[in-house]
């Protein structure tokens, strides 16, 4: 049993969901059968979604504190090629607020209120008892890490965990964007007048719909960006057409959330792509 496998059980004994981080400290690629989120994925931790995989797949969604899951032998594989152990704060009711530099500490210290704290590599966690949607870069070396969301286990920490203050809800709500807001899901085409692009053929969306969950799938670094980027290429094309349904979309915020976005990062970057091309 490798060092990775006996945290993993120790901290799920502790009601933590624990998942497997690969080189690079991001979750394990999806197999063969979840390539794509082909299988459905898994929506959330209470209710398990039309995927069956007993591999370490759909990043945040993975994490159990099940022992039987985590010794499993696709599992154990994972572990033993694991560079670090990972939990869902959200699943075990709490809330990371992610310090990435001095800066960050200097101003939580001055502004939060005092709770368990744990060093990392360039700054701290502060965890809180209470959950909320995860949002990235609140502030200048601040993320949130909750719901939807998975965080590096770096260690028990000092200090008395602490209610999830409001000063922290307030960071997120800053963030939404005020006007044009796109949903997590659409219930119609974008703009146009047909489900069938007028310009390309059908199966030509398909495949570039599938590109872009394919290049959301396999970043592994600068995930924001590349979310980004891709939503953009995407509109760009077929924005004005109206040969976009829900069902596409969908399947490139299901590719996005896979890799740790939260909703609200989804249709951020959704807006301002919409925003950019003035859609």
């Amino acid at each position: 049993m490798t060092e990775h496998l006996r945290t993993a059980l120790s901290l799920a004994a502790h009601g933590l969901p624990v998942l497997p981080l690969h080189k690079g400290k991001v979750p394990f690629g999806n197999c063969p059968a979840c390539a794509y989120n082909a299988c459905g994925g898994r929506p959330n931790m209470k209710t398990p979604g039309p995927c069956r995989c007993p591999g370490v797949c759909h990043a945040w969604a993975a994490a159990t504190t099940d022992p039987h899951v985590i010794t499993a032998p696709t599992w154990e594989r994972a572990w033993r090629d694991a560079a670090a152990v990972a939990y869902h704060p959200g699943g075990a009711g709490l809330t990371v607020v992610d310090l990435d530099d001095e800066a960050a500490v200097g101003w939580a210290r001055a502004t939060l209120p005092a709770t368990r704290t744990v060093p990392t590599t360039r700054g701290e966690h502060w965890i809180y008892r209470g959950t909320m949607p995860s949002s990235n870069a609140v502030r200048p070396g601040v993320d949130i890490k909750s719901l939807m969301a998975y965080a590096r286990w770096l260690g028990s920490g000092t200090g008395a965990t602490a209610p999830l203050p409001d000063a922290v809800r307030a960071l997120a709500a800053k963030t939404q964007p005020a006007t044009r807001r796109a949903p997590q899901r659409l219930s119609v085409p974008l703009r146009g007048h047909g489900s069938e692009c007028p310009h390309r053929t059908p199966t030509y969306l398909e495949r570039g719909i599938a590109m872009a969950v394919q290049r959301i799938s396999e970043a592994r670094s600068a995930v924001h960006a590349t979310v980004y980027r891709t939503f953009l290429a995407v509109l760009s094309t077929h924005g004005r057409c109206g040969c976009l349904t829900d069902t596409h979309v969908n399947r490139l915020f299901t590719a996005a959330q896979a890799k740790g976005e939260s909703p609200r990062h989804c249709t951020d970057a959704w807006t301002n792509a919409l925003t950019t091309l003035g859609l």
